[in-house]
């Protein structure tokens, strides 16, 4: 298996001075007494802590590079010279109706009351990272034009500078909470919806009761963990009053800003950022069953979970519960994940990958279903980027799997897009933009097409948004073309059959046959 240097990496801003470097250890070969640099051990002899995240904080994202002995490239999706399934009612499948525009890429999930996207695809968690806050109104009102549903993640209450507390330390008012939830309704069109996220500490301070009372927000989501770690959430703060304000809200911050030790190395210099941290969570059955029933008193319609990537044993806790729960949405994510703020070494070592974690929720919903009893709408998460992945965990996890959870891949775009409006600003767009043009309306292809639709409204649509619908169009074009070949003409009929593992590996993992036997049997019935 070939594995990333465990001793130097981009997101660590370390690198290591030899040629040779050792497969298990990531040291050079020939460590030299006098070596000005850069390696992780290097870095850590003066800076400690600091290297266990990616950095700088607020400015990236991160996502893990180790290379795993199976994944989604071991699946080829299939095409085939004959029918047309899921075309509308009435039209025959021929040349000229089975066309890839007329493919349906909209998809729903919930167990009662369906939520409708236009794409099978929605945002990860976008939560207290700075990353998030300060890019909210691209990703947020990027998401209600694509028709998709927006996670807004954790501790969003808890670290708002402007948070107003009760008596009990419940929240009274959350501001930039506020200003995220409004941002996606002001776009909204009855696709997708927005949800909040909570965690241990969300849930001590009243977040569920807040978002009822002041947004009449209809869904709420628990959260388990992520792929990406196996800790709580995690952000970093510069100035040692922030670190002393949240940890006197009741979170953990590290180093400690009360010792007077870390107090005197931070005036030294020495100290630059906090982490804060979240509480682990501990799952009991009782515990979970008791606070859906909390949640639906408050008047929630639908409750969703995400679950991270731990051992079968929790991810059959997590299925079969929310089957009786009946959860309205399960997502199910995979190491190593992608995040504004994880331990770099965490999310390359720690949990399940994707490909075999959705391996194991398609043997539990197969075990639960085969017992009479219906399992909750699925989303996977954990590494994905382009149409073909989406085709790929749809087609392994049917008919559970509904949609894919992005996190990376729709930050970007709204990044790029933003960055794009800045560099016309100043005159400053790079080759890799300019070559379509200098303003809006020549540099991105739908610009035109948004700005019929919305008229005036085009004005208070930022450039990112813009970006992320870009984005989400050349998802639904694809996936659309990946469909119409394999003859599907709406998600509900894509199947297992339509994709093949490429090796024996990925058939044993995921019981998708193997290339060289997939459609064996009617290839000899035709010979015979």
């Amino acid at each position: 298996m070939n594995l990333q240097q465990p001793n130097a990496n981009d997101v660590t801003q370390t690198a290591n001075r030899s040629r040779n470097i050792v497969p298990g250890s990531g040291l050079c070969t020939r460590c030299i007494d006098g070596c000005r640099g850069n390696c992780e051990v290097f870095k850590a002899t003066f800076r400690g802590r600091e290297v266990i995240y990616p950095g700088p904080f607020g400015e990236i994202s991160a996502g893990g590079d180790k290379n795993y002995p199976v994944d989604y490239s071991h699946l080829n999706i299939m095409g085939y010279a004959m029918g047309a399934k899921g075309l509308p009612e009435g039209v025959k499948g021929d040349p000229d109706t089975a066309i890839f525009p007329r493919v349906n890429t909209e998809t729903e999930y919930g167990w009662d009351k369906k939520v409708k996207m236009r794409v099978p695809v929605f945002t990860g968690a976008l939560g207290s990272t700075e990353i998030a806050r300060k890019n909210w109104e691209h990703f947020a009102i990027g998401a209600a034009i694509s028709g998709v549903t927006l996670v807004c993640g954790e501790n969003v209450c808890g670290i708002d500078p402007k948070l107003e507390r009760d008596s009990k330390g419940k929240v009274i008012k959350a501001p930039d909470m506020d200003r995220r939830i409004a941002l996606y309704k002001k776009f909204h069109e009855g696709y997708g919806e927005i949800l909040v996220q909570m965690n241990v500490e969300d849930t001590r301070l009243g977040v569920a009761e807040y978002m009822r009372k002041k947004h009449n927000l209809e869904t709420i989501e628990l959260k388990w963990g992520q792929g990406a770690k196996c800790i709580g959430g995690e952000i970093k703060v510069k100035s040692l009053d922030r670190a002393l304000e949240l940890k006197k809200r009741g979170y953990i911050v590290t180093p400690d800003p009360t010792l007077g030790a870390v107090r005197t190395a931070y005036k030294a210099g020495a100290i630059k950022e906090f982490e804060r941290h979240s509480r682990l969570g501990f799952v009991t059955e009782k515990d979970f069953f008791a606070e859906i029933k909390r949640l639906r008193n408050l008047g929630y319609k639908r409750i969703t979970l995400k679950t991270g990537a731990y051992p079968m044993r929790e991810l059959a806790m997590a299925i079969k519960y929310s089957s009786e729960a009946k959860i309205d949405l399960l997502t199910i994510d995979g190491a190593p994940g992608g995040t504004g703020m994880s331990p770099w070494r965490m999310m390359e070592e720690w949990g399940i990958p994707t490909f075999y974690l959705q391996s194991m929720a398609y043997e539990i919903c197969e075990k639960l279903v085969k017992k009479g009893m219906r399992v909750p709408d699925i989303a996977i998460a954990g590494g994905f980027s382009s149409e073909d992945h989406i085709f790929k965990v749809l087609s392994m996890g049917a008919p559970y799997v509904k949609a894919v959870c992005m996190g990376r891949a729709f930050m970007i775009p709204g990044m790029v897009g933003k960055n794009i409006g800045y560099w016309i600003e100043g005159k400053d767009l790079p080759t890799t933009v300019s070559r379509y043009g200098k303003v809006p309306e020549e540099i991105f292809v739908c610009y035109k097409e948004l700005e019929e639709k919305y008229g005036d409204r085009i004005k208070e649509i930022p450039l990112g948004a813009i970006g992320i619908y870009s984005f989400s169009q050349k998802i639904k074009v694809g996936l659309q073309q990946f469909m119409a070949g394999s003859r599907n003409f709406n998600l509900s009929t894509i199947s297992r059959k339509d994709v093949i593992s490429l090796t024996e590996d990925a058939a044993k993992v995921s019981g998708i046959p193997y290339v060289m036997d997939a459609y064996r049997e009617e290839a000899e019935e035709i010979l015979g």
